[in-house]
């Protein structure tokens, strides 16, 4: 903010802030990650909490494990950007604006139906394409003009909250939010051994050489990834094969 202002010429000289804003060590950085813990669910957690969460909350969980997808991601997601008849996800990161096209699981697929069929009104017309709307008709994330201070804005995160209370209810604790889905999906989506298609569903930017090459990575590769991914949530199976997530009616 403070280099914005200079470059811009909106203040007259630069700030001199000494190391105040130092970015810490990667040592320190590591050595806090540690002490936090790991920011993922395990398979038995998530069963407990996909099983106890109510519409339209299971729907984004689901594709928060299936697809990578984190708080923004399901809140923005719109009804045009998924196919439940061929059960395909086509939509980009809104963070880095790359590609992903992600197979839904039958039950992703299933649970995305129900929520659009049980959608309430939108407060906002330009809400109305989207497949998730909280009972008061507004976005589940969203920035808003604060109510007790002019002229500041505030994030309101209705999915976060409401992801806590199913935590909170099944006593699952740990500092872990809806964003630790996207951590457990990177974790054991990496045991596909294809971290290229991870990276792919992920919507990872690639600086690398070999992304300046690859002009496309085959549905089959990522349908191996996100299949790896739910035969370790449900070991014993569930209604339908994993063969048959990308063709889920």
């Amino acid at each position: 903010i403070l280099k914005f202002a200079s470059d811009s010429r909106l203040i007259d000289h630069p700030i001199q802030y000494g190391r105040s804003f130092d970015r810490p060590s990667a040592k320190v950085l590591r050595q806090a990650r540690n002490e936090a813990g790991e920011k993922m669910f395990e398979a038995d957690e998530l069963r407990r909490i996909i099983d106890a969460a109510s519409v339209p909350l299971r729907a984004m969980i689901l594709l928060g494990i299936n697809c990578g997808f984190g708080n923004t991601d399901v809140a923005n997601i719109p009804q045009s950007a998924v196919n439940l008849e061929s059960g395909w996800v086509d939509f980009p990161r809104p963070k880095t604006a790359v590609k992903r096209h992600v197979p839904l699981w039958p039950e992703t697929v299933e649970a995305i139906r129900e929520a659009i069929a049980t959608r309430s009104d939108p407060v906002d017309p330009d809400d109305s394409g989207l497949c998730f709307i909280t009972v008061r008709g507004t976005r589940f994330v969203r920035v808003q003009e604060s109510k007790t201070t002019e002229g500041r804005f505030v994030t309101i995160n209705a999915l976060s909250r409401r992801f806590e209370s199913v935590l909170k209810s099944l006593d699952i604790i740990g500092g872990r939010g809806f964003y630790a889905l996207r951590h457990t999906f990177e974790t054991i989506g990496g045991e596909s051994k294809d971290q290229v298609a991870v990276n792919a569903i992920m919507g990872h930017v690639d600086n690398t050489m070999s992304a300046t090459y690859r002009e496309r990575i085959s549905d089959e590769r990522l349908q191996a990834v996100v299949n790896v991914v739910r035969a370790w949530l449900w070991p014993d199976g569930c209604d339908a094969s994993p063969d048959d997530a990308a063709s889920a009616k």
